[in-house]
C-alpha cells in the first residue's frame, strides 16, 4: 500500500468518527440545499439547461486547441501576454519572473483552486514574496495554515466559534466577535493589502475564446480589485476552462451560481479583456494569462475521460457526496476533492499512487445527478478502477479474490453450498475489511435462490 493510500485512509478514519465535524457540515451543506431549489426556479427548463451547457463544453474541448488560438490572438490584439505552462513548476517559474522583474514585495489574489494545484502561496513565501489571499474563505484557511476545505466554501468546516476564536489568536481580535464584525476586520486588513500590492493574481471561471477574455464570478468584490488595484494583473488558469463565445455567459453564469450556492446569480459578474487601453481612466497597465496544462492534455487524449473536462467548479457534486460529507474534504490529500477530484485527481496526478480516490465512492450515482453540465461522474470512477486493472496498478491479493468471486458466482451450485454460519466466517473472521468499521455480517439460513426453488417446487 502507498504511503498516500495510507495517509488517506488514516485520515478518512479519524474524520469520520468525528461527530462535531459531521454536524458542521451537514449544517452547512443543509444551507446550501435550502437555497438551491430557489435557485433552479429560474430555468423554465432546467434539464434543456444543463444539456445545453454540457454540448457548448464538449464542442469546447472537442476543438480545445482552436478556441485557445482564437483566445491568444483576440487577447493579445488588445495589449494583453498569455503564456503557455506545460506544468506546474513552469507556472511558478513564469509567475516568479514576473514578480521579481517589477520588484513585486507583495502580491494579492483572488480565490482560485489552480494556484492551490501548483502550490502558489508556499512558492512565493520561499521566494521572500508576500501572497496575500483576499476571499474570506482563503483568508481563513490562510490565516490556519490550512488548504481549502472546499472548491466553492474554503472554510466551510469551520463554525462562527471557530472562526472568532482564529481571528482572536492571530490577529488578536475580541473573541466574541459576530460574523458581521469579524468580516469587517478582515476587510480592514485587506484594502490596505491592495494599496501595497504590485502585482494581482486571479484565476478565472471562464476563457472566452470568441473575444480573448476571461470571465469571473464571485460575491464578494475581492476578484476585481486584485485585478483592477495592482499594476500587473496576472491570471492563471487551466486550458479546460474555455466556452466558445460571450453568449455562452449567459447559461454559464445562473447554472454555476444556481449549482455553486443557490444564487440565481452572483454578486459580481467580469468580464477582464486586457490592460488598461488608452481612452480608458483605471484598470491594470498590463495583463498576463497563464494557460496552464498540468495533466489536463492527459484527460484530453482519453476519450471516456475527456468529459470530466466539462466541469465548471460548482461544487455540487462534492454537497451531494455521501463519503465527502463523512471523510471531508482534506483527507482526499489533493486540490480537488469529491467526486470530481476523485476522477481527475489519478490521470493529473497519476493512475498509480492516486487509483484509491475512485474507490473512495458508494457509487450512488448522486453527484451525476446534481451535476450542473450532466458529466457522468459515477461511470468515470468506475472507468478509472477499470483502466488502473487494465494498466496493471491492481494488487496480486485483489486479483486473486476477485478472479475467486467470479467463479463462485458464475457457478449455482457452488454458491449454494454454503451455508449462513460459514459465510458469517469468512466474511467476519477470514475476510475482515466488512466489519473494520461495521458490526458483523449476519447471513439469513437459506439464500434466495434456495427459497425461489422450494416455493416454486423445482428441484
Amino acid at each position: 500500500m502507498s504511503d498516500i493510500k495510507e495517509e488517506f485512509l488514516a485520515k478518512s478514519k479519524v474524520r469520520a468518527q468525528d461527530l462535531e465535524h459531521r454536524r458542521k457540515i451537514n449544517f452547512n451543506i443543509g444551507k446550501y440545499n435550502a437555497v438551491v431549489p430557489m435557485g433552479k426556479q429560474q430555468f423554465s427548463d432546467l434539464h434543456l439547461a444543463r444539456e445545453r451547457a454540457k454540448n457548448i463544453k464538449w464542442r469546447a474541448i472537442e476543438t480545445l486547441d482552436q478556441q485557445l488560438e482564437n483566445f491568444e490572438t483576440a487577447f493579445t490584439a488588445r495589449g494583453g501576454k498569455v503564456i503557455w505552462a506545460e506544468d506546474a513548476a513552469g507556472a511558478r517559474k513564469e509567475i516568479l519572473r514576473i514578480c521579481q522583474e517589477r520588484n513585486c514585495k507583495t502580491l494579492v489574489k483572488s480565490k482560485s483552486m489552480v494556484t492551490e494545484e501548483i502550490k502558489l502561496n508556499e512558492f512565493l513565501h520561499e521566494n521572500k514574496i508576500e501572497s496575500v489571499e483576499t476571499d474570506l474563505g482563503e483568508y481563513i484557511q490562510q490565516l490556519d495554515g490550512e488548504a481549502p476545505y472546499h472548491i466553492v466554501t474554503p472554510a466551510m468546516h469551520k463554525s462562527k466559534e471557530d472562526v472568532a476564536k482564529l481571528f482572536a489568536e492571530k490577529l488578536g481580535t475580541d473573541i466574541n466577535l459576530t460574523p458581521e464584525q469579524l468580516t469587517l476586520e478582515a476587510r480592514a486588513r485587506l484594502r490596505k493589502k491592495y494599496v501595497e500590492a504590485e502585482v494581482g493574481l486571479t484565476g478565472a471561471n471562464f476563457i472566452i475564446s470568441e473575444i480573448g477574455a476571461i470571465a469571473l464570478t464571485e460575491n464578494e468584490g475581492n476578484a476585481r480589485l486584485s485585478c483592477s488595484w495592482p499594476k500587473t494583473h496576472i491570471v492563471v488558469v487551466g486550458i479546460e476552462k474555455v466556452i466558445p463565445s460571450m453568449q455562452d455567459l449567459a447559461l454559464f453564469w445562473p447554472l454555476l451560481a444556481t449549482y455553486g450556492t443557490g444564487q440565481q446569480l452572483t454578486v459580481y459578474n467580469t468580464i477582464v479583456s486586457g490592460p488598461r487601453q488608452a481612452d480608458e481612466v483605471d484598470g491594470p497597465q498590463e495583463m498576463i494569462v497563464i494557460l496552464l496544462d498540468n495533466g489536463r492534455t492527459n484527460i484530453l487524449a482519453n476519450p471516456k475521460s475527456r468529459e470530466s473536462l466539462y466541469c465548471i467548479r460548482c461544487g455540487a457534486c462534492l454537497n451531494a457526496c455521501p463519503v465527502y460529507k463523512n471523510i471531508g474534504g482534506h483527507s482526499y490529500g489533493t486540490t480537488y476533492s469529491g467526486p470530481i477530484g476523485s476522477v481527475i485527481t489519478p490521470h493529473l496526478r497519476g493512475l498509480n499512487e492516486w487509483k484509491h480516490l475512485s474507490h473512495a465512492s458508494s457509487l450512488c450515482g448522486n453527484c451525476t445527478e446534481v451535476c450542473a453540465v450532466k458529466i457522468n461522474l459515477h461511470e468515470l470512477l468506475l472507468e478509472n478502477r477499470h483502466e488502473a486493472v487494465e494498466e496493471g496498478h491492481a494488487t496480486f491479493t485483489e486479483k486473486l479474490a476477485w478472479k475467486g468471486w467470479k467463479i463462485a458466482v458464475m457457478n449455482r451450485k457452488l454458491m449454494n453450498k454454503g451455508n449462513a454460519t460459514m459465510k458469517d466466517w469468512m466474511i467476519n473472521k477470514v475476510f475482515k475489511g466488512w466489519t473494520t468499521h461495521r458490526a458483523d455480517l449476519k447471513f439469513p439460513q437459506k439464500s434466495f435462490n434456495q427459497r425461489w426453488r422450494e416455493k416454486n417446487k423445482l428441484s
